[in-house]
């Protein structure tokens, strides 16, 4: 490629564009796999983890040994345990907030379509002496800021009780859930600062969820199973993984690993407590044109086992838990229609995910209904019916920019780009400075974009202590993954830890994958797809041998764990927790009703009547829902009420985590804005008079006085429902 001088004028429009596009679109083009840290050993040129090593509970569940488990049906019975389950709401912020996962420029929150949660299970010896905690949170990721402050508020409550080697937390990789609780640089600027109040929120439902787990506590039973999911999974870099040997790859009848692993809970008298799966899939039904929060398809399987099982109860209510988390979902995605031009609706599934005319931009993944809301629902019904059976420093890549088939990144990078650009090393050089030689030997064939490992300003882009964390109940073990592996990783991984394991006398253990859990470092590809560098090797920021480097350290607990030595392992270094963060880009501004009119007031009426299958659509005089995270005096934006004639009361039958509800955030100028809330009536809707019902916070600022949130509510008009 021909070099390019630049005027003046020239260098100043590219210094613009570097500022608002280089770093809030090509920094993270698809941060939401964001992350991680590991040092490079300069003697040896291998990787080598700087990590606090999290010993798994050995002592208490981890040392226990039962029947070992096989892929039969029957589900293999683990007795003697105290189990504790627990959920809370860990939403944060529903406005004026990016959506982690995508880092698509301009896609923030404007309402709700369910709420997110935080599950908690712990399990312990009879005594109580030795436990684990595995929390699944319904985030994009586990950020080192949350875990820290999470272990930090546990000691304070409970002691050395819940520490660093027997807590796991783990995100489901959510794509619509609130970003901006993250301390290093690369994930703050994609959430455009640090929100404190999503953050807080975040970790108050966490520390809830743990409690009610710790409180509920009881003697009960652990069983596991296995199955195969079928028809909710494609490969999304297949081209990566056909790099891998024909060999290792004939042993295996997918591209994807379809199994799932359940765990269930059960107490003395059989009585179901809760479950965790574990299955490889990307949540991105919801697409980046989504602007609601929610938990994408994972969170609806969870809504639909809890719903089921909770019968009755609303949404978050019940005392059923169940928690579908991540495993290595690193390139698998539920958009099982696979890649297609939208401009042309030709096929894209090329090395480079490019369509003819128009790029990469063109060329998207679609799932199987007829919108993303269809397609959510879709996938997170073949899981939930599933689950019913009885190493360099770090360095983004070019082909990281260029974001997937599920969402693509933009301006010009695509898939599998092995060579850099000398416009886009040149506003890289001028801004940050250049990569050094070593930076770029270690990570080859990588083209560095961004050299995060070198950059320290304001704090360090990315983490340099990560957590490297197995805890065991009975033969299951538990690998917690600070990050995305890819399909053949996870296989790679699993293997090695379970020859590990039977290598000292530990047979038949049934290793599960969780992924995003701890910390967050990118994806984690096999050697062979690293060198194709499509988006997931651009994101392996810690270079080629990045799955060595964790086999190696994975292996090594295992065998502590199997060899009761796990008091000798190293605690590691304690990581950073950072002060003066970037404050949010969006400032708070008071809210303001129109003239003549007070916050809730009904500015759209509902109709007088509703048959089943139609939308009932009301709009409100709202407010920002931000504030609402900060005043928490209503637990739900809104409530669906039917009339009940025998008690002349209403009661409530949806709330804003039903699936069947929506609300809409409608910014305006000046601090005015509208809320929309839509019910879909279900086929299941009984006849009757409804109404709906807006809860919000209005924040009021009055001239030399500190900002105060108020709260308000708005009730539309009576309507009837009909069924024919």
């Amino acid at each position: 490629m021909a070099k390019r001088s630049f005027s003046a004028l020239e260098a100043f429009l590219i210094f613009l564009l570097v500022m608002m596009a280089a770093i809030t679109v090509a920094l993270l083009s698809l941060l939401f796999i964001t992350s991680g840290t590991i040092e490079n050993n300069k003697d040896s040129g291998n990787l080598d983890f700087s990590t606090s090593q999290s010993p798994p509970a050995t002592q208490g569940p981890a040392a226990t040994q039962s029947a070992p488990v096989t892929c039969t049906p029957e589900l293999q019975n683990f007795s003697g345990y105290h189990i504790g389950v627990g959920r809370a709401d860990c939403t944060g912020q529903v406005s004026d907030i990016n959506l982690m996962g995508y880092a698509k420029s301009g896609q923030n929150a404007r309402g709700i379509l369910t709420r997110l949660y935080s599950r908690a299970f712990i399990v312990a010896e009879p005594n109580g002496s030795n436990r684990v905690v595995f929390v699944s949170i319904d985030i994009g990721m586990v950020s080192q800021r949350l875990r820290l402050e999470v272990l930090d508020r546990l000691q304070s409550k409970y002691g050395s009780l819940y520490r660093r080697d027997n807590v796991i937390l783990s995100g489901t990789h959510t794509h619509s859930g609130p970003a901006g609780y993250f301390q290093y640089t690369v994930f703050v600027i994609a959430s455009e600062g640090f929100s404190n109040r999503t953050f807080e929120y975040m970790v108050n439902g966490i520390m809830k969820s743990i409690e009610i787990a710790h409180t509920n506590m009881r003697p009960g039973k652990i069983f596991i199973n296995k199955g195969i999911v079928d028809g909710a999974q494609i490969n999304r870099s297949p081209y990566s993984y056909l790099q891998n040997p024909q060999s290792e790859r004939a042993r295996y009848s997918s591209n994807t690993d379809k199994e799932m692993v359940v765990l269930k809970m059960v107490d003395l008298n059989g009585d179901d407590l809760g479950l965790i799966s574990w299955f490889a899939i990307h949540p991105v039904s919801m697409n980046n044109s989504n602007h609601l929060v929610n938990g994408d398809n994972m969170g609806y399987a969870s809504y639909l086992f809890e719903q089921e099982k909770n019968r009755g109860d609303l949404p978050g209510q019940g005392p059923f838990v169940a928690a579908f988390a991540s495993s290595n979902l690193g390139d698998v995605s539920s958009n099982i229609v696979g890649p297609h031009c939208i401009n042309t609706g030709e096929s894209c599934d090329n090395a480079n995910s490019s369509c003819p005319i128009g790029g990469p931009n063109m060329c998207i993944a679609t799932g199987p209904g007829q919108d993303m809301f269809d397609s959510t629902q879709i996938i997170g019904q073949i899981i939930y019916q599933r689950a019913k059976v009885k190493t360099c420093k770090p360095a983004l890549g070019y082909s990281f920019a260029a974001g997937t088939i599920d969402g693509v990144g933009g301006l010009n990078f695509t898939q599998g780009m092995k060579e850099g650009d000398p416009f886009w090393d040149t506003i890289r050089d001028q801004l940050l400075g250049k990569p050094s030689e070593e930076i770029k030997e270690c990570q080859k064939p990588k083209p560095i974009l961004l050299h995060t490992g070198e950059l320290s300003k304001p704090h360090p882009w990315h983490p340099d202590i990560i957590d490297v964390q197995i805890i065991t109940i009975g033969s299951l073990a538990i690998t917690a993954i600070p990050g995305e592996f890819t399909t053949m990783s996870g296989r790679r991984l699993r293997e090695a830890v379970q020859a590990e394991f039977a290598s000292y006398g530990m047979k038949n253990m049934t290793i599960v994958i969780s992924g995003l859990c701890n910390v967050y470092t990118h994806y984690i590809t096999t050697y062979e797809e690293y060198q194709a560098q499509r988006y997931e090797a651009a994101s392996t920021i810690y270079g080629p041998h990045t799955l060595s480097a964790y086999i190696q350290l994975f292996r090594g607990l295992a065998k502590a764990i199997a060899t009761d030595t796990v008091a000798n392992l190293s605690q590691g270094p304690e990581p950073p927790f950072f002060t003066q963060l970037i404050s949010p880009l969006i400032p708070n501004i008071a809210d303001r009703a129109p003239l003549g009119r007070n916050f809730g007031d009904v500015l759209q009426p509902a109709k007088p009547e509703y048959r089943v299958g139609e939308v009932v659509e009301v709009v409100f005089v709202g407010a920002n829902p931000k504030n609402s995270a900060e005043n928490q005096t209503h637990s739900t934006f809104l409530t669906v009420e039917k009339y009940e004639d025998a008690s002349a009361t209403w009661h409530i039958v949806y709330n804003d985590a039903s699936w069947e509800t929506r609300f809409y955030w409608h910014k305006g100028l000046l601090g005015q804005s509208n809320a929309t809330i839509e019910w879909h009536i279900p086929d299941t809707a009984q006849p009757g008079i409804y109404r709906i019902r807006y809860f919000g916070h209005n924040r009021k600022q009055e001239l030399l006085k500190p900002a105060v949130i108020l709260s308000f509510e708005g009730t539309s008009s009576a309507f009837e429902v009909v069924t024919t």
